[in-house]
């Protein structure tokens, strides 16, 4: 069971000693976390003019950050972020400009599409890395919440502003500005974080017996529950993410795509906030399914409204559950990963969470050539209700010593 925080803890968590430097130069490597792939779709649909090709080379994007992840995160727990944010910044510079070059040069889907996803492949995983940074400047308790809790609002934030800000520089002159931009935001954020005095004291911490298989921290079957919880989140984001602008433009103003999707960090920011000092439900093994059906729900109200000014209003409802989901996956592995894997299983959920986007963003593409944006938010929120289910009946990997016993699962060892 997670504690409730309270504002002076998160001035405690942000104020500790050694922190400031990572935490700033964090904030700028994260800021286009969710803003290359969209930028990159973006681009791509502006120079092809087809939602669908755009959204198979965003969405090797997507898998490509999903394996590497991963990967950078297993290597960071072995030898700590400052040698392979490096290099990853270092090969990840290159693959960005051959990706321009590729669309630049009109070519044909398929190198757009390897392309983007060796870009994902070596984006610089600095959020993992900033998490897991946390476990060796706090002790467990509030103020440690606090700074999860923090780190999980953060990066919903940048989930959130990111698309808008991609939406608004693919109307520039050039419309490979957002990717070029959020590229170099991150190349010198990650640069900064790994060089800072933190990151550089990095020393590795004893790993479980568990997590020698190549599957690592998700060999734990809580991991596999929270991993289940944030591939469905991502998975409705990305739906959301394509539909929104699909449905700006067929209202005539396309331009206003990526603004209607910063919407959603209104009220995500403000009651992800309040939702930290009042968490519910209270248990873990009951917060992730109840908060991923309720957000499902939210998303089918998003097919009902007929302008844009009414798409706003049910954007500004649905945002609300946004950042809360995202605060219960980092909490949540406290108690889910094995020892020796924080950076990993982090990375596990930011996978997840990429997977689930790739998913979505890649039938949201088809559904709205195919069909409308309405019938892409209302499958979108019948995925999101099956997926809730599921982890209803997988609720009891998620137990604490101080949680109720629920009825036992036949789904909690799979």
């Amino acid at each position: 069971m997670s504690h409730s925080v309270s504002l002076a803890d998160y001035r405690a968590a942000l104020r500790t000693r050694g922190a400031a430097a990572p935490v700033l130069t964090s904030l700028l490597a994260r800021l286009p976390v969710a803003m290359i792939g969209l930028a990159l779709l973006l681009y791509v649909q502006r120079v092809t003019g087809s939602f669908g090709v755009a959204g198979l080379v965003s969405a090797g994007n997507l898998v490509g950050v999903a394996v590497g992840s991963v990967v950078q995160g297993r290597i960071m727990d072995r030898l700590g972020p400052t040698r392979p944010l490096l290099v990853v910044s270092a090969v990840f510079t290159g693959f960005v400009a051959a990706e321009i070059a590729a669309v630049e040069l009109g070519g044909a889907a398929v190198p757009m599409i390897v392309l983007a996803v060796a870009v994902g492949l070596t984006e610089p995983m600095t959020g993992p890395a900033s998490r897991a940074l946390w476990t060796r400047l706090l002790p467990p308790g509030r103020t440690r919440d606090a700074a999860y809790s923090y780190e999980a609002i953060s990066m919903e934030v940048f989930f959130i502003l990111g698309p808008g800000i991609a939406g608004l520089l693919v109307n520039t002159p050039w419309a490979g500005t957002g990717l070029l931009v959020g590229a170099c935001c991150m190349v010198t954020g990650s640069i900064g974080f790994a060089l800072t005095p933190a990151a550089r004291r990095h020393r590795p911490v004893e790993r479980s017996d568990a997590v020698g298989s190549l599957l690592g921290a998700l060999a734990a079957p809580g991991m596999r529950t929270v991993a289940l919880a944030a591939f469905g989140f991502g998975a409705l984001l990305g739906m959301v993410e394509v539909a929104v602008p699909a449905a700006a433009e067929r209202a005539g103003h396309a331009a206003l795509g990526g603004l209607l999707l910063s919407v959603l960090s209104v009220s995500s920011v403000v009651v992800g906030v309040l939702y930290g000092m009042r968490p519910w439900p209270r248990p873990m093994y009951l917060r992730l399914p109840a908060l991923l059906s309720v957000f499902a729900v939210l998303i089918a109200l998003l097919a009902l409204p007929e302008t844009l000014l009414g798409l706003t209003v049910a954007l500004l409802v649905a945002g609300t559950l946004i950042t809360p989901q995202s605060t219960a996956h980092s909490v949540a592995l406290e108690g889910a990963a094995p020892p020796g894997t924080a950076t990993e299983a982090f990375s596990w959920v930011i996978t997840a969470v990429t997977l689930g986007s790739a998913f979505g963003q890649s039938v949201s593409g088809q559904l709205v050539e195919l069909a409308a944006p309405p019938t892409a938010f209302l499958v979108a929120s019948g995925i999101g209700l099956v997926l809730g289910a599921l982890l209803w009946f997988r609720r009891r990997t998620l137990l604490t010593e101080d949680d109720p016993r629920p009825v036992p699962s036949f789904a909690e060892t799979r």
